[in-house]
This record gives structure tokens, C-alpha cells and sequence, in this order.
């Protein structure tokens, strides 16, 4: 009868060896599958967070919510020494449709300057609703703000001193959305009106949708004033 005896050669000691680097290498891998696994997950979710945004954007931007409000809100754009820009212009062309059928009984017009100008975009806007037939005594105007947020939380003010909170905006398609939420922040019972006439079209307004959507999904998670 043979005896077995244990197996000193130099290959019985490196087997276990080797066995343990080949463990260690299939838990490596399983980490990192693991890993790449909840990365892919994460991005997903984020893309789908990003899309459903975009739908949003596109569809408010399409939507008119038209109705009996407080107040019309005409969102600012550029202005030229007085002149509301075309993209202005466009707004406030919805605006002089909008007026002779009573949904309100106020305009709001919002918009600051820079350092250099002479006119505010609230100035500007103001004075072209004026020459197509808005009484001057119903056109109110916020002209401090730089930007959206600080528009919207302007006019809560202004209406909030009045005793008034529901306002149908008027903006470009693809800022209704954005502007509609913001309102909300800041207190007020907001709808959307969006122009048709808009100059910001074609790929130009593709491009301004996809970074609204950004901008909105983006807000929602840190706060519009924080953009």
C-alpha cells in the first residue's frame, strides 16, 4: 500500500497561490460590475429626468391657458434705446390681442436696463402698448429686474400691494414653462399664454428649448434663484 505524502514541489506552492489571485480578480470584477451597474442606473435616471423636463417645456410652450385673470404679465426681452427688440415686439404683439378681450384688467411689463441704456425694457414695452391702444393707467410697470426670477418676484410685489395674485404671462414658447413655475415660487396663480409670432424659431429655438429643460430640471432640484 502506497502512502500519500504532502506535495512540497514548487508548483503545489504556488497553486493556492494562484487560486487566491483568480478569487481576488472575480471579486474585482464583481465590484466593478456593481459599480458600473449603479452608474448606468444613475444616468438613466437623469436622462429620463432630463426628457420629461423637455416634454414639459415643449408642451407649456404649446399650450394656451388663456382666461380671466388679474393681471397680464409680459416677461422682458432686449430693447433698443426704447425699441422692444423683434423677440420683445413679438410679445407684446400677443399682448394688444389679448387686451380688447377683457381678460384683465392690468398689464405688467417687466424689465430693467443696463448701466449704458437710456430706456428700461418695462419703459419700452410700456410705451409700444400705449401707441396700439393699452390705456396708460392699466399698464403697471416692473422695472428693476435682470432677469426672470427676479421679474416675477417683482411683479408679486407690485400685485400683492394691490391685493391681487392670479396673472396670465405672456413669453416665447419655449420660457413658458420656466416662467409659469417661477411665478408660482413667488406666490402667484400663474398660466401661460405663449406668442405665436415668436422670431426665435427653427434650430435657434431647438437649441433654446434643450437648455430650458436643463435649466427647468436643474431649478427644480437647487431653486430657480440659484440658476
Amino acid at each position: 500500500m502506497s502512502v500519500r505524502t504532502r506535495d512540497d514541489t514548487p508548483a503545489a506552492l504556488v497553486r493556492p497561490i494562484a487560486a487566491g489571485r483568480r478569487r481576488m480578480a472575480v471579486r474585482r470584477r464583481r465590484r466593478w460590475h456593481m459599480v458600473l451597474l449603479a452608474v448606468g442606473v444613475v444616468v438613466l435616471g437623469l436622462a429620463g429626468y432630463y426628457l420629461i423636463s423637455l416634454y414639459q417645456v415643449w408642451s407649456t410652450g404649446r399650450s394656451d391657458q388663456t382666461r380671466p385673470v388679474d393681471a397680464i404679465v409680459v416677461m422682458g426681452a432686449a430693447q433698443y434705446d426704447g425699441e422692444p427688440s423683434p423677440q420683445l415686439a413679438a410679445r407684446l404683439d400677443h399682448v394688444v390681442e389679448l387686451w380688447p378681450e377683457g381678460y384683465a384688467p392690468l398689464v405688467v411689463v417687466t424689465g430693467g436696463k443696463r448701466p449704458e441704456d437710456r430706456f428700461t425694457e418695462a419703459e419700452a414695452s410700456a410705451a409700444y402698448l400705449i401707441e396700439r391702444g393699452v390705456p396708460a393707467d392699466a399698464i403697471v410697470m416692473e422695472d428693476q429686474s435682470t432677469n426672470t426670477d427676479e421679474s416675477l418676484a417683482g411683479v408679486s410685489r407690485l400685485l400683492e400691494e394691490r391685493g391681487l395674485d392670479e396673472v396670465l404671462i405672456v413669453t416665447d414658447p419655449y420660457h413658458s414653462l420656466r416662467s409659469r413655475i417661477v411665478a408660482e415660487d413667488h406666490g402667484l396663480k400663474a398660466w401661460v399664454s405663449p406668442t405665436r409670432t415668436s422670431v426665435v424659431d427653427g434650430a435657434e429655438s431647438f437649441g433654446r428649448h434643450l437648455r430650458e429643460a436643463a435649466g427647468v430640471a436643474l431649478g427644480r432640484i437647487i431653486g430657480f434663484d440659484n440658476l
